[in-house]
């Protein structure tokens, strides 16, 4: 067993997506450079159902690719996303995963909701076939940690294994934990990250009747809807989609020759305790989840030149998220670069930060901050530095990404630029 080190650094040595904007982190990337928004009309029933017509699907993919048939049959969707993502992860990153090494292999990975799919689908059988109709397998495939099993028996990896549940925040607070345990010793690498598939109706219906999905301005498209920090936002839409990292002992990577693409350096958490729904005043939780990544590792703060933020489009929610950031940075929050790519994938409920972190720990790597799209109001309540229009390169020592779950949870995590020692 592994002794308690917390002086242990942690690298990102490979990076696994599956999302609106591609299946693939290369075409995510290319895509999120780009500009290329991933949000269409629905297709999987009829939009009219609400005013948002709008949604981040994932259409280009094949389960068989990740999974064996059968599995694929018994199992929800968000899982066979969660198993793709990881399994591109573990490549990316050339770490081999055998008897030898199969117990100093963890898996955080997590699902905000689980498998809803399953479960209405589940409950249309029971009402139309009986109590014969549903499957034995429904319920062991419709957790939120069916998901973090399933890569355990696809992988190998017999470490530490757990799927932390916290909303909007989990992706986030996947990744971190990972990080934490890594640095205290637990295990020497892990597969971190978040899957989530809110596309179903009855889900889909709920958000709008709690009046949290917008709409596009007037003669604009309806990839429009996702519009962060814009004057005219009105709300978020949906995506689905997973993404993964897996974290290493730095020291591990580099005797193995890895392909390091960024440090994750500092990570926080940090509860609202205000309401279910709507953010905290002045953000303070979101800041709180800041400003402890920051100290925990006492992270230069004038060096971070990036955030990934939360950043769904909510009229209230971008406010707070912005009186945070200004609370954080209090002298330069008009020089940190912001780029809320959710203008371009939509909101992943449960897996945003772990796509997210994946795009911030490109950032890291490219130099390069992905331009916000959408925005093109520009709110005088917020005055940050939203990166708009063309993407920008510039130095990012240091990039962060933040989330805010319902429930009032927060996170916020980390990158450093790796240069080598």
């Amino acid at each position: 067993m592994r002794r308690p080190d917390y002086d242990r650094r942690v690298a990102i040595t490979g990076l696994g997506i599956i999302s609106p904007v591609g299946t693939s982190v290369e075409t995510a990337w290319a895509n999120i450079v780009n500009g290329v928004s991933g949000l269409e009309r629905i297709t999987r029933w009829d939009p009219e159902v609400t005013d948002c017509h709008a949604a981040g699907e994932v259409n280009d993919f094949d389960p068989k690719e990740w999974m064996n048939f059968k599995a694929v049959r018994r199992t929800d969707k968000n899982v066979v996303f969660g198993v793709a993502a990881a399994k591109q992860a573990v490549a990316d990153s050339g770490l081999e995963i055998g008897e030898e090494n199969a117990e100093e292999i963890g898996v955080y990975f997590g699902s905000g909701v689980g498998g809803p799919g399953l479960m209405q689908d589940a409950i249309a059988t029971l009402d139309s076939k009986g109590t014969k109709g549903v499957s034995p397998f429904f319920i062991a495939n419709m957790l939120p940690d069916t998901a973090s099993g399933q890569i355990a028996i696809e992988l190998g990896a017999k470490g530490p294994n757990m799927a932390i549940v916290t909303a909007c925040s989990t992706g986030t607070h996947n990744i971190g934990e990972a990080a934490e345990a890594i640095r205290r010793g637990d295990f020497i690498a892990g597969i971190a990250g978040a899957t989530e598939t809110p596309l179903y109706e009855v889900g889909y219906v709920g958000f709008s009747n709690m009046r949290g999905m917008g709409t596009p301005r007037d003669g604009r498209p309806l990839g429009d809807i996702s519009r962060p920090f814009d004057l005219t936002r009105n709300g978020f839409v949906l995506g689905e989609g997973a993404g993964a990292l897996l974290v290493e002992d730095l020291e591990h990577a580099k005797a193995r020759g890895a392909h390091i693409y960024a440090e994750v350096v500092g990570y926080g958490n940090a509860a609202d305790a205000w309401d279910l729904i709507q953010p905290v005043e002045k953000g303070d939780g979101v800041r709180r989840a800041m400003e402890w990544a920051i100290q925990r590792h006492e992270v230069p703060r004038d060096e971070i030149d990036m955030i990934n933020p939360h950043g769904t489009s909510t009229p209230l929610g971008d406010l707070r998220e912005a009186e945070a950031i200004k609370a954080v940075f209090p002298d330069r929050y008009g020089e940190v670069g912001i780029s809320g790519t959710k203008s371009m994938t939509g909101h992943l409920m449960g897996a945003a930060g772990a796509i997210e972190g994946v795009f911030t720990a490109l950032s890291v790597h490219h130099q390069v901050i992905p331009a916000t799209q959408n925005y093109l109001e520009p709110d005088p309540e917020i005055d940050l530095d939203v990166v708009a229009g063309d993407s920008r390169e510039q130095v990012i020592r240091y990039a962060m990404s933040d989330n805010i779950g319902l429930g009032g949870h927060n996170g916020a995590i980390i990158f450093k630029r790796y240069a080598g020692d």
